[in-house]
């Protein structure tokens, strides 16, 4: 997998967990203006109601994504090793190698 796919996973993590924390927010925002009343506030409430149902289906439409790449990825990676064994037990002495001098040196 590439590394412009590995920053676009990235993004859509990043992306969902905003998405969480703003539908948070304006739940909270709906439920500390419940006791409100009066047509500006209903209207707003109302608009607020309708973004959120978007922004929920829109979450799940991005969790799907993310979860269909990361499959992938997953997928890529498990071909490269049953296709290249002895480069995959290279690759991973080299990185045990070079975590255990990192981790050695401090």
């Amino acid at each position: 997998m590439s590394d412009s796919s590995y920053s676009s996973v990235g993004s859509q993590e990043k992306l969902v967990s905003d998405i969480r924390a703003v539908i948070a927010d304006a739940e909270d925002m709906l439920l500390a203006t419940a006791d409100q009343s009066g047509d500006k506030i209903a209207a707003l409430r109302s608009r607020v109601q309708a973004r959120l149902k978007d922004a929920r289906e829109r979450l799940v439409a991005a969790e799907q994504v993310l979860v269909e790449r990361t499959r992938a990825a997953a997928r890529a990676t498990d071909d490269y090793v049953h296709d290249n064994p002895w480069q995959a037990v290279g690759i991973g002495a080299g990185v045990g190698f070079l975590v255990g001098f990192i981790l050695g040196r401090k």
